[in-house]
């Protein structure tokens, strides 16, 4: 049972007397954060005496208190405060549910009974370079919304919409054509056209910032002019114009700096004779590339055939991550996919009156938005606006989705917001569209998480770095145990492995996915505090358990024994146990894997305690033996089920 859902389920029709809405209320029945305010707390007749002349919310509560029944499963409910009402679980009803558990392969978690169709839309990289550290955060959250959406029983499908068609392979082809090293090419396909899109993209920034050197330059020498006249006739004891100095001065130190950083680039790439002699043959460089991706989806046949060529390795480097990570995807339908809609689109817009042309440009103007949102260039070439239009037309009538989430960085908050507005106006308003946002990857300097040349951290290498910084701690851990080692070569290197890629996906997943985290290997794989490794040492030790016991666990739960909760810790246990579907009820509802990584480090925690507390192999009798080895069994189970809808694997010991 879905004990908060049972509750809420209670309160609402007897809310009605007070309300025409008591779902706008009924969230404020929650979790309690103290035991001793019971189980559970509801607050809502705060608000609701509130609108009501002459009733106290003491008064409101005690009127609500007696018309809801929860007698079957609660004790008497109790009113504290200024109107609170105390929720307390009856602890044979408690005990009677837990041990329903014991056999219950889902662990109380009821597939949903009006299931949704569901489009989850993540990782989406540019498949012409390889994957980086800026992918990492949609990969997992996405993976984690996906596998918990499906596992509470909705029609889930994984779409990995990547960039295949996009500029970055004018870009490619364009050095394709004019700098390929053909040895490099046939050694290592996908590695030379990476090579070849830095390049491209180093020259093109090279010409933009040399042509932008003269307004800058302007701009310091006005600033300049300014400050000095302001100086030389403005009163500077007039407090006003001190704080107006102080401002004009932190504003010519930021665009001096900014134009000696550029100078200092210039003047990198110029020291470099072979980056030199291409950028003074190519200044057109960024037109040129462009041009390449124009005849691309024109239908140019040598390009069509390099693209061609291109697709299929970059695609196959890009799998070998997800192979590693343990990411699946129901679909890939590229961007490429969608070209021959986007047209339609356009075509559809114009003729319900939504998309206006706009100095030469198609758009959609959105009531309260400044910015356009933009379907058709200028020069008849259509935007990334246009086919996630025709992908939400594909989803809606070919995929028949309810509900669809974007798993993208926050800074496309805008951009969602015009094409969920755009999509609404178009006739799509029946389909829910969510935009999952996320903070960015920062490294320990609070910046974007870099490599020491500039470059962003390659996924592959993050990975490999992590794994070996996995296979330090588990051998030092195995290394320390009492009795000798117990794992071989091969077995540490597994380990360290289901660690290591843990510690990193757990480590994003735990945060509030709108917040920029700080990417650190040390902390990520501690045994202690909030890791993923911390968790699973905490199933391996319950595996630990029962083979120092030699008991067989799937044996165990086949026996007739009752649970006999008494002590505190394990009362408690009980409690965050019979909890878990809840928690994985309000990760689906607002995409947010914290709550799941928050629930699993509280479970754990609590089972330290329960384990340094209560005596489990070497309890006093029997029957309390095994009913404290039936709670560390559900324990186990739960935390292995949740860090698996996370991406996250376990092992049998550590």
């Amino acid at each position: 049972m879905n004990i908060l859902a049972e509750l809420r389920s209670r309160f609402e029709p007897v809310l009605t007397e007070w309300t025409d809405n008591p779902s706008s209320v009924i969230d404020m029945l929650k979790a309690s954060q103290d035991p001793k305010f019971g189980d559970y707390q509801a607050n809502f007749a705060m608000p609701l005496a509130a609108r009501i002349p002459d009733l106290k919310p003491r008064d409101l509560a005690a009127q609500i208190i007696e018309k809801v029944d929860l007698s079957d499963f609660c004790e008497p409910l109790e009113i504290a405060g200024p109107g609170f009402i105390n929720i307390k679980l009856k602890q044979d009803w408690l005990q009677e549910q837990t041990m329903q558990l014991v056999q219950d392969e889902r662990l109380g978690v009821v597939a949903v009974e009006a299931p949704q169709k569901v489009v989850v839309d993540f990782s989406a990289p540019n498949v012409a370079k390889p994957m980086h550290v800026g992918h990492l955060r949609s990969t997992v959250i996405g993976d984690a919304n996906y596998r918990v959406l499906k596992f509470l029983g909705h029609d889930v499908v994984g779409d990995n919409h990547i960039g295949d068609w996009g500029t970055q392979f004018g870009m490619i082809i364009f050095g394709y054509k004019h700098f390929l090293n053909q040895a490099a090419f046939q050694e290592a396909p996908v590695t030379e056209l990476a090579r070849l899109y830095r390049l491209v993209n180093q020259l093109s920034d090279y010409h933009a910032s040399k042509n932008s050197l003269p307004q800058k330059e302007q701009e310091i020498e006005q600033l300049t002019e300014k400050l000095q006249t302001l100086e030389g006739t403005a009163d500077q004891t007039d407090k006003k114009v001190q704080k107006q100095l102080k401002k004009l001065k932190a504003e010519l130190d930021d665009k001096q700096k900014a134009l000696s950083s550029l100078q200092e680039s210039l003047s990198q790439l110029e020291a470099n004779e072979d980056l030199h002699s291409k950028a003074v043959a190519f200044p057109d460089i960024a037109r040129l590339a462009r041009e390449e991706t124009a005849k691309l989806h024109a239908g140019d046949a040598e390009n069509n055939d390099l693209w061609k060529q291109f697709l299929p390795q970059c695609l196959d480097a890009i799998q070998g991550v997800y192979d590693r990570l343990d990411i699946h995807f129901d679909m890939a339908l590229g961007e490429s996919y969608y070209q021959p809609m986007l047209a339609d689109v356009v075509a559809d817009l114009k003729a319900k009156g939504l998309a206006t042309e706009s100095q030469g440009a198609i758009c959609v103007f959105i009531e309260g938005k400044e910015a356009p949102f933009i379907v058709q260039k200028q020069d008849g070439a259509f935007t990334y606006a246009t086919t996630d239009l025709a992908t939400i037309k594909y989803r809606a009538e070919e995929l028949k989705a309810d509900r669809v989430l974007y798993v993208v960085d926050s800074r496309q908050s805008e951009h969602f917001q015009l094409l969920f507005a755009t999509v609404k106006e178009w006739g799509y308003s029946n389909l829910e569209l969510q935009h999952v946002s996320f903070g960015t990857v920062l490294g320990k300097n609070k910046r974007p998480y870099k490599t020491r040349s500039g470059d962003t951290v390659g996924l592959e290498s993050l990975l490999d770095e992590a794994i070996e910084s996995a296979y330090q701690i588990v051998s030092q851990n195995d290394d320390a145990k009492p009795n000798g080692p117990e794992l071989d070569e091969a077995e540490r290197w597994d380990v360290a492995e289901v660690v290591g890629l843990g510690g990193i996906k757990y480590a994003d997943l735990k945060h509030n996915r709108d917040s920029d985290y700080i990417f650190d290997l040390d902390k990520m794989l501690a045994k202690q505090g909030d890791t993923a490794t911390y968790m699973q040492y905490a199933y391996a030790r319950v595996n630990g358990i029962f083979r120092k016991g030699g008991i067989d666990r799937d044996e165990l739960r086949t026996h007739q024994q009752s649970l006999n909760l008494v002590e505190p810790t394990e009362i408690a246990l009980a409690m965050k146990i019979n909890r878990y579907s809840e928690i994985l009820e309000s990760v689906a509802a607002e995409a947010r894997p914290n709550y799941l990584t928050n629930y699993l480090y509280e479970l754990a925690d609590l089972f330290s305690t329960f384990y340094d507390v209560c005596p489990v192999l070497k309890a006093e009798d029997e029957a309390v033996r095994t009913s404290r080895l039936l709670l560390s069994d559900l324990t186990a189970r739960v935390v292995q089920n949740g860090l698996s809808l996370l991406g996250i694997r376990t092992c049998e010991r550590m």
